[in-house]
């Protein structure tokens, strides 16, 4: 599959089958999310893997009960161990090398026939205690995965004439 086909395939998956995710596949995933490009190659990122059904009911808690974060055969908590460092451009690092290391997992995800949905939607501090996480760590996302047991349409997206501008901002 070529990475726009995989971009154009990626949906938010709310509902999972039971089935379990192959190591090797997970794998690949974890793999995808290392390779991916973080400020002045810090790789700062850090990811849990949550298998248990226990645990992952405690994080759907934590995400406003939204079920489908227990109902997937695993979630993946994206965290960085660094907050401070800020790139010359005035951004923090942290939150834009994990996303992007999640985003090549979605991708790869895609791949590999599963399906993920992007959680910001939690209680940070609930999360830290359930996993056990450093003060000092923070939780960018959660990631739940697994096969999805439904897929839904495509959401709307603005042209590319809405969103694209040609060698300066043009109101």
């Amino acid at each position: 599959m070529d990475v726009l086909k995989a971009i154009q395939s990626r949906r938010s998956i709310r509902a999972y089958d039971s089935r379990e995710v192959e190591d090797d596949k997970l794998l690949r995933v974890l793999e995808s999310g290392r390779l991916s490009p973080s400020a002045g190659n810090r790789q700062e990122r850090r990811f849990i893997i949550i298998r248990d059904v226990h645990i992952r009911k405690l994080l759907c808690m934590a995400a406003g009960n939204q079920r489908f974060v227990a109902e997937a055969p695993i979630v993946i908590a994206a965290c960085s161990v660094e907050k401070e460092y800020v790139m010359s451009c005035g951004q923090l690092a942290y939150p834009i090398d994990t996303a992007i290391a999640v985003d090549h997992m979605t991708l790869q995800a895609v791949e590999e026939g599963l399906g993920t949905c992007w959680i910001g939607a939690f209680d940070e501090k609930k999360v830290k205690e359930i996993l056990e996480i450093p003060d000092n760590v923070q939780v960018v996302s959660l990631l739940p995965i697994g096969y999805p047991s439904t897929i839904p349409q495509p959401t709307p997206r603005k042209n590319l004439d809405e969103i694209v501008m040609w060698e300066k901002w043009n109101s």
